[in-house]
Order: structure tokens, then sequence, then C-alpha cells
């Protein structure tokens, strides 16, 4: 008979949830500081920043399955981030982060 190794912390659905309203939240709270798409971004990129290390210490001695909920909101963060500053850009032919 083969031996069956179980996960610790299995990936579940209900963790993923919490780790992206978590994030969601986290995010929405940072973008609120800045006071423009300059100060948006700034604070966007910082606060995705700690939230993917906390997903990377979630990944090696937590729940993984909340770790990805995390990640996978952080980069549609960033991405939307990414969308309003080359929208900016576009608009005013003036990069906005500088």
């Amino acid at each position: 008979m083969r031996p069956s190794y179980r996960e610790p912390y299995p990936v579940t659905g209900a963790g993923v949830a919490v780790g992206a309203l978590v994030a969601f939240a986290w995010l929405l709270l940072f973008g609120l500081v800045g006071g423009g798409v300059a100060g948006y971004a700034w604070w966007t990129i910082l606060a995705g920043g700690m939230a993917w290390l906390a997903a990377a210490v979630l990944v090696r001695h937590g729940d993984r399955g909340v770790a990805t909920g995390v990640a996978i909101v952080t980069a549609g963060g960033w991405s939307i981030a990414a969308a309003i500053v080359a929208t900016r850009w576009a608009q005013t032919g003036d990069w906005p982060l500088w």
C-alpha cells in the first residue's frame, strides 16, 4: 500500500475569498490616501508590495488559500493603477508619477 500525504493547510474557496476581501479593503484604504493620480499610484504600489510580502509569509507559514486571494487582488489593483496612470499619460502627454 502506498502512503498518502495530506497538505496541512489545504487551499479552500473560503480562504481565497477571505484573502481577496482583506486585500481589496487594504488597497482601497491606501488608495483613498492619495490625493491625485500620482498619489493613488504610489500608495497602491506601496500597499501592494506590503500585501505581497504578507502573502509570501502566508505561503510559507500559513494559509495558502488566503495568500492566493491576496496575490490575485493585489495584481488586479496594480493593473488598475497602471491603467489609470497610462490613461492620464496618454491624455496629457506628461508622465504623472514624477
